[in-house]
């Protein structure tokens, strides 16, 4: 078992078997407001964080966890913490407001599978990445979450963009979705999450894109009997402290705070593929059946429409990215 794991599970046990820590004598309180809900991965994440900081820094330091927008929305959360109001949230392209080269986190056929994202983030182009959320934003990337891909539901099987055929497809209000799958064929209606379910049950749309977590918890598999497994973006997250309160802790907590964030990201990798392994297998015993497409086709029928969306600035680091040579290993996260 690698030094890392055994160490994670030493903590891990140190949490679950000893007496509560006294918080009563923490010396710093960080509030840590994110908009998933307590049964998500992501929760379960940043709680794992908070416990292994309470048990490195002996109780010094208390990270309070505030998750289902609790503290306000994402963008309300980023505001807070440049306010010195909060001090860490989870965001990803959201903070192309601030930062362009964010807009990475979700953009459709960038990603090819958790390798080509670990090449990314962990890579050069995520610490140029990293450096400007720093100095031009504020905020401290602590770790990174890869995000379930998206995939396309129905009521038939789409293999390939000609299947299509102009099918009225519910998108997020977002250009770049927009555009490109109006270039794949389908005619993209721009909608609120919470409408989704009552207009697929009323055929007003034909179908949505989502990943299997949203999938499953919106209960789509009640009114869509397929799952496309386009892949058609595999994203990120980060959990970001904002730099200024960082730096105001002593060097021994900071320290703290970047190994909690290691582990706390090793702890996710692990929970991650678990949970979309369970997901998958929740929606076909709900009904769904799973299928391949040529992801290629899809892939190169977009690109245009995804290259005419990016920014003239980072267009280089999007050619970067597009051109990293794949590993010789399976892909491993849309084929799950």
């Amino acid at each position: 078992m690698p030094f890392n794991r055994i160490f994670q599970l030493v903590i891990l046990l140190s949490i679950l078997f000893s007496c509560q820590s006294n918080h009563e004598k923490a010396e710093v309180v960080l509030k840590l407001g994110h908009q998933a809900n307590e049964q998500d991965v992501w929760h379960r994440s940043v709680d794992y964080f908070s416990k292994v900081v309470d048990s490195l820094s002996d109780g010094q330091i208390e990270v309070r966890v505030f998750h289902s927008e609790q503290l306000g929305k994402e963008l309300d959360m980023i505001r807070s913490i440049e306010a010195g109001i909060d001090d860490l949230t989870i965001s990803g392209e959201s903070m192309q407001n601030w930062i362009e080269e964010t807009a990475f986190c979700g953009m459709p056929y960038l990603i090819r599978d958790l390798d080509h994202l670990s090449q990314v983030v962990d890579g050069p182009v995520g610490e140029r990445i990293a450096q400007k959320m720093i100095n031009e934003m504020g905020v401290r990337p602590l770790a990174y979450f890869a995000r379930g891909p998206r995939h396309l539901t129905s009521n038939r099987p789409i293999k390939h963009p000609d299947d299509l055929n102009g099918m009225i497809l519910r998108v997020p209000p977002v250009p770049i979705s927009v555009s490109t799958w109006e270039a794949l064929g389908a005619k993209p209606t721009p909608m609120t999450f919470s409408e989704v379910f009552t207009s697929l049950q009323q055929k007003t749309i034909e179908g949505q894109e989502n990943p299997f977590a949203l999938i499953y918890s919106a209960g789509f598999y009640e009114v869509q009997d397929y799952v496309n497994l386009t892949g058609h973006v595999i994203g990120w997250v980060y959990v970001i402290m904002g730099e200024a309160r960082f730096r105001s802790l002593s060097t021994e907590h900071q320290e703290i705070i970047l190994k909690a964030g290691r582990m706390m990201q090793e702890y996710h990798e692990d929970e991650f593929v678990k949970q979309e392994e369970m997901l998958r297998q929740l929606l076909v015993d709900r009904g769904m059946e799973m299928i391949n497409v040529d992801e290629e086709a899809f892939r190169k029928r977009a690109s245009e429409a995804v290259v005419n969306n990016i920014a003239e600035p980072i267009k280089p680091m999007y050619y970067e990215i597009i051109n990293m040579p794949k590993k010789n290993e399976k892909d491993t996260l849309p084929h799950l």
